[in-house]
C-alpha cells in the first residue's frame, strides 16, 4: 500500500488509513456505504453529496497529491461548503485570536447528507483500539483561546442539559476530544444544521494488536465507548434524536470491519 507514504508516519495504522479506505471508491458506492453506516430512516447520503476524506491520495509521476485524505475542519472553506456566515460563527464561538493559525477540531469523516428532509452533516469519530479512548487528552490551545474553548464547551454542556433534562459534564480539561465532538455537534444543530454524530469502532484492527485491546464485535465497542463516556455524556442519548430548536442532533454508536493490510 504505497499510498500510505502520503500519511504522516505515526498515522499509517489504526483508524486513520481505515477512514481513507472507507471513503475510497465510486461516488455511488461511497454514498451507499455512508448511508448504510448510519442505518436510520430519513437519513441518507447521495452521490451528489460531498465527504472528507474522499479516498486515497493520488500519485502521478511526482509528489503525492494528498488532497483526498484531508480531514475536515468545519470552520474552514472545504468540500463541505458550509456558508461563510456559518464558518465565521463557528470560529468566533471557538476562538478569539490567531484565528488563521489556531487549530479547530479535525474530523475523521465528515459528509453532507439529508436528515429528515433537510440538508445536514454526518460527522464521525473513529477508533481502532481501546487506548485511543483516552481520558487524559487535553486541549492544546493557549491563553485567550484556551479560555474561550472552555467557555464554548460549557455553553454546549448547558445547552444539552437543558434540552435533555439529564446530566452532562463536557469538559475542556478531561475527555477533551469526546467533549469537543459533542460541543461542535450541538453548536451546528443550534445554528439550524441537523447533525448525525457517529462514534465508529473499526473491528479487528490487527495491525494495532500490540498497541491496545481491539474491538471484535459491536458489543466490544459499545462497552468500551459507554464506559469512556460515562458521567461525561448522557449515555441515554445514544441512538436518540435531541431536538435543538428544530434541528436534530443524533448521536450513534456504529462499527465497521474495514479490511486493511499495511504490508500489501
Amino acid at each position: 500500500m504505497k499510498w500510505l507514504e502520503a500519511l504522516p508516519e505515526n498515522r499509517r495504522r489504526g483508524s486513520r488509513p481505515r477512514c481513507v479506505l472507507f471513503t475510497d471508491g465510486g461516488r455511488d458506492e461511497v454514498a451507499a456505504r455512508l448511508t448504510r453506516l448510519v442505518n436510520l430512516p430519513g437519513v441518507g447520503v447521495s452521490p451528489d453529496d460531498e465527504w472528507m476524506p474522499y479516498g486515497k491520495p493520488i500519485y502521478e509521476n511526482g509528489p503525492w497529491d494528498d488532497a483526498p485524505i484531508k480531514e475536515a475542519q468545519l470552520d474552514k472553506q472545504n468540500r463541505l461548503e458550509l456558508s461563510k456566515n456559518i464558518r465565521k460563527n463557528l470560529q468566533d464561538w471557538w476562538l478569539c485570536c490567531d484565528k488563521g493559525k489556531a487549530i479547530t477540531p479535525n474530523l475523521d469523516i465528515a459528509a453532507t447528507c439529508q436528515i429528515m428532509g433537510k440538508p445536514g452533516l454526518l460527522l464521525a469519530e473513529a477508533k481502532a483500539h481501546k487506548k485511543e479512548l483516552s481520558e487524559q487528552d487535553k486541549c492544546g490551545a493557549k491563553g485567550k483561546n484556551y479560555k474561550q474553548i472552555g467557555q464554548a464547551i460549557a455553553e454546549a454542556n448547558a445547552g444539552l442539559k437543558k434540552l435533555t433534562g439529564n446530566s452532562w459534564n463536557l469538559c475542556r480539561d478531561k475527555h477533551y476530544q469526546l467533549s469537543n465532538r459533542f460541543a461542535w455537534a450541538w453548536k451546528l444543530a443550534s445554528l439550524g444544521i441537523p447533525v448525525v454524530l457517529i462514534y465508529l469502532g473499526f473491528l479487528n484492527a490487527t495491525d494495532m494488536k500490540d498497541d491496545g485491546e481491539l474491538f471484535h464485535s459491536g458489543a466490544d465497542w459499545e462497552s468500551a465507548l459507554t464506559k469512556h463516556s460515562n458521567c461525561i455524556v448522557d449515555n441515554s442519548c445514544w441512538g436518540k434524536s435531541i431536538d435543538c430548536n428544530g434541528a436534530p442532533l443524533i448521536p450513534l454508536i456504529r462499527v465497521f470491519d474495514q479490511p486493511f493490510n499495511p504490508c500489501a
